[in-house]
């Protein structure tokens, strides 16, 4: 495998809509390059870049954007999870021939799929993209935690192959859970949009992949924990961690992060694809603005 080194900082983009609705080609190349111009290792399609509110031609689309804007920049990572197995190995296929460096799949949703099923599922679309596979348990928010065993199985199964981006609570020990049982072998990235990156970190996290809004806050903040400067991490993380706590939902992700990117210039609208729960109102946005801005002065400030 000759691809960019999937770890650090690898920003999970957002999709852009113009007045149509369709996607804005142009405002997701211009996030990306944003991304890496912050100092971002890499870039990745995921659950808050709407993929389930996606056609499959869409998906193709923002994959061949992605891979083509983050060549020669850092490491490019594509969703390619589904509802059946088919349409993620023809995701993964799709994703390897435009360059991809890593593809990231969640489990089915809709299926409580025992071991055995999703073994072979993650084992398939490994084998379709022929690059390293991110077994994402996105059961956050969304679907049903995955075992420990399963993972350490595919962890055995596919020792150079595969990471890992649990979500499922607790954080912290599902993370040392994994890690034992795989002897310390499994390559972790931390999945909560920083919240729980220092612990996740200390218990031997190879990276973060949270959204990309904040990633002029969440870089400097893996450059200090990697030098351990933790009395900086910690400063940082505060404020970090309160904005990321206020988002409790997949629909609340999407909603501050497109407009927190509005905010900054890099998008001209925080359109959502609806339907959506909401939850976000405007005491909440003005909180966001408040907690931003004490993050600028921790990350200004050392």
């Amino acid at each position: 495998m000759t691809g960019a080194e999937v770890s650090g900082v690898v920003c999970v983009v957002q999709t852009p809509f113009d007045e149509q609705g369709d996607i804005d080609a142009g405002t997701f190349v211009r996030q990306v390059e944003w991304l890496f111009d912050n100092g971002a290792d890499g870039a990745a399609i995921g659950m808050v870049s709407e993929v389930l509110r996606l056609s499959t031609a869409e998906r193709d689309e923002l994959a061949t954007l992605l891979c083509g804007a983050a060549t020669g920049r850092g490491a490019s990572v594509v969703s390619v999870g589904a509802e059946s197995t088919h349409t993620a190995v023809r995701h993964a296929r799709h994703a390897a021939a435009v360059g991809a460096d890593a593809v990231m799949a969640t489990p089915p949703a809709l299926s409580r799929a025992g071991d055995a099923e999703l073994f072979d599922y993650f084992l398939a679309i490994g084998d379709a993209a022929q690059v390293p596979v991110i077994v994402q348990d996105a059961s956050g928010y969304v679907g049903s935690a995955l075992s420990i065993d399963l993972q350490a199985r595919l962890q055995a199964e596919l020792p150079d192959r595969v990471l890992f981006k649990p979500e499922a609570h607790p954080i912290g020990p599902k993370l040392t859970q994994l890690l034992d049982a795989t002897g310390g072998k499994a390559r972790v990235l931390e999945g909560n949009g920083g919240m729980y990156l220092v612990d996740s970190f200390r218990r031997g996290a190879i990276g973060t992949m949270p959204a990309g809004d904040l990633v002029w806050a969440l870089v400097p903040l893996w450059r200090a924990l990697n030098a351990g400067d933790y009395d900086r991490a910690y400063r940082i993380a505060g404020p970090l961690t309160q904005m990321v706590s206020l988002q409790t939902s997949l629909d609340s992700f999407v909603a501050i992060e497109k407009y927190l990117l509005v905010r900054q210039g890099v998008f001209r609208s925080a359109a959502v694809r609806g339907p959506v729960a909401g939850g976000v109102d405007e005491r909440m946005y003005a909180e966001i603005d408040r907690l931003v801005e004490l993050l600028r002065r921790a990350v200004d400030h050392g």
